[in-house]
């Protein structure tokens, strides 16, 4: 796949067996950019990175044909919970997800941005939350990975599937180049954004600009969705096989100003056929760049 090699594009991957594994994983796809998980994304507990595991992750790298590492945090983080305990909880594991991923020299961490809490009104939640994204930024100000919030599907209290409710969130934040935005293709149908024609396309995206700014969009998940565009549910679903047309993704994968912009999957895929999925839907998105 020639093309690829030009472009930062790729899938999550497992760093089971060690960090260097994603690596390994990520070259056997074909991939030129990965994400993963530097702990378990379902545990708040994480074991600490030895500077030989962080120097062979980071010298395996340099080896490889992948020139981008991307990490997601926990699933667990939570800023804008009501439960106190939860909070406190998400705002430690937040700072520490920065550090391992600085240890690593990742420079993107994934964050969903999680929900509102339930006894007070959606704005109040989502200022509070950029605001513990500020402080944590400040609290690690020597470290130099920058936070994404990821664009979400919208079910339940979740935050962050309006372009306005992310845009509220990083005017909190003084760390202007420390912050931008992960803009997940399923989770954005989802949330109802029609980006199903070209002009339907450069609208969404001038909204996003007018509500965040076009320069904080700094990585895309290219994901399919398994239902229908407004539905709010997040189920994600191979390139082309989903309720996204097709043309959709050739309007990202053709868009000059995302053309070092990295791209990632987060497709489904079994445990004996992932690497031929990943590579398939891979294919998919570079058979569409004109």
């Amino acid at each position: 796949m020639s093309t690829q090699s030009k472009l930062l594009i790729g899938a999550h991957v497992s760093i089971t067996g060690g960090f260097y594994k994603a690596i390994e994983e990520g070259s056997k796809i074909g991939c030129t950019a990965i994400q993963i998980f530097t702990k378990s994304n379902r545990q708040w507990a994480s074991k600490p990175i030895s500077k030989e595991e962080a120097q062979f992750f980071i010298q395996t790298q340099k080896k490889s044909n992948i020139a981008l590492t991307i990490a997601h945090a926990s699933y667990l983080i939570n800023l804008g919970s009501a439960n106190e305990e939860t909070k406190q909880k998400s705002y430690a594991a937040l700072i520490d997800e920065i550090k391992r991923c600085d240890q690593l020299q990742i420079p993107y961490l994934v964050l969903h941005p999680g929900t509102a809490d339930v006894n007070e009104d959606k704005e109040t939640s989502i200022k509070k939350t950029g605001k513990l994204i500020e402080q944590a930024l400040e609290e690690t100000k020597n470290c130099s990975t920058t936070v994404l919030v990821e664009t979400m599907a919208g079910q339940g209290k979740s935050i962050g599937s309006a372009f306005e409710e992310l845009g509220l969130i990083l005017k909190q934040i003084s760390h202007k180049k420390r912050i931008g935005v992960c803009f997940d293709t399923c989770h954005a149908f989802a949330a109802g954004y029609n980006f199903a024609t070209k002009k339907n396309y450069n609208a969404m995206m001038e909204l996003f600009d007018t509500t965040i700014g076009i320069q904080y969009l700094k990585m895309f998940h290219m994901n399919d969705s398994k239902k229908e565009r407004g539905c709010k549910v997040d189920r994600h679903e191979h390139i082309g096989a989903g309720s996204i047309p097709l043309e959709s993704f050739s309007f990202i994968m053709n868009d000059p100003r995302w053309s070092h912009v990295p791209k990632i999957l987060e497709t489904p895929k079994d445990e004996h056929d992932g690497i031929l999925q990943d590579q398939k839907n891979l294919k998919t998105l570079c058979d569409l760049i004109q």
